[in-house]
């Protein structure tokens, strides 16, 4: 279905990922709408709309990711701003959700800050929120608000399909027991084995890999984990793999918020190409492959069924398997 009013629905970008949100627009054949998102030599905030929004279909794109607390008020800011307009619904669209990871309490002491954030989210004025791949899927069910919770994994396979020849399918792996369930998905998709590495976390930044379950002798592998940030994780799994005798290691991620330690232990890995999408903005690696697939029109898509009051759900379909979006018990 075409949009045929480009004044019905209108598409904002705060300063996280401009690029994506062009895209986007683009996508939609609408343009992408015209806001001042600056910052005041105090480091405080400043938006202003300068398209007129009133009753207007809202949709402001902001992953929250680095600098998480600048792009997270940004999003706020814009919504309040929105809000104060007079528009008639204002989803967030955060293709990465930040502070995902911090879903529970898993000490003493400590906050639930997944749970504030969509606290904030609503409080500043948001109708409606539009993600992809959360870390914690109950986050969910931490808003009173409709939540369109989207998968890259159908981005990640159409590429992924082309690297593997049908007659030598790789071995899905989760590099810890928590992925489980997404490389799973990913096996399935691929009608391949699946296997599993188990490890202990030492530090924030350092976990070290202790067994591998399933067999990876003589096998290509797959990597697959829904966010790599200093790379850690699929580092050291990579190089248990290899000395289990694992041929070619590949890794997949929908979200590569790379710094510079995530840069340096990619380098002086085993794995020989990070798959991710555009849901955050990445550096190239010199030296290193890099692929970065767009998921531009995912999320144009789910917009425009947003829109039109469409189910979205069809869009977690791969090549006529929607396992990803069935429930699990």
């Amino acid at each position: 279905m075409e949009i045929s009013d480009s004044s019905e629905i209108q598409v904002f970008s705060g300063s996280a990922n401009i690029e994506l949100a062009t895209n986007i627009a683009n996508y939609l054949g609408v343009p992408r709408g015209d806001a001042i998102v600056d910052t005041f030599p105090d480091g405080e905030t400043f938006v202003k709309f300068n398209d007129n929004i009133r009753g207007r279909d809202v949709f402001i794109l902001q992953p929250t990711c680095p600098p998480t607390n600048q792009n997270l008020m940004e999003l706020l800011i814009m919504i309040d701003a929105a809000r104060r307009a007079s528009a008639t619904r204002i989803t967030a669209v955060m293709p990465f959700y930040g502070y995902a990871r911090q879903d529970r309490k898993d000490q003493p002491r400590v906050p639930i800050t997944a749970k504030l954030v969509a606290n904030l989210l609503v409080a500043s004025g948001a109708d409606r929120i539009l993600t992809m791949d959360l870390h914690a899927q109950q986050i969910q069910g931490f808003f009173d608000i409709p939540v369109d919770h989207l998968y890259a994994a159908p981005v990640l396979y159409r590429y992924i399909k082309t690297i593997f020849p049908a007659d030598n399918k790789p071995v899905v792996v989760s590099p810890d027991l928590g992925g489980m369930k997404m490389a799973g998905a990913y096996a399935q998709m691929l009608d391949t084995d699946l296997a599993i590495v188990a490890k202990r976390r030492i530090s924030p930044t350092e976990i070290e890999p202790m067994y591998v379950i399933g067999e990876v002798k003589d096998r290509d592998v797959l990597l697959v984990d829904d966010l790599t940030e200093t790379a850690g994780t699929l580092t050291a799994a990579a190089r248990i793999l290899k000395s289990k005798g694992a041929r070619r290691i590949l890794a997949g991620v929908s979200h590569a918020v790379l710094g510079e330690l995530a840069q340096k232990r990619l380098l002086d890995s085993p794995i020989e190409e990070l798959i991710c999408t555009d849901s955050t903005p990445v550096k190239k690696i010199e030296g290193f492959k890099l692929t970065v697939l767009s998921v531009a029109e995912l999320l144009g898509e789910a917009i425009k069924r947003i829109h039109f009051g469409e189910s979205v759900s069809s869009l977690f379909d791969v090549d006529g398997k929607a396992g990803l979006a069935k429930p699990s018990h």
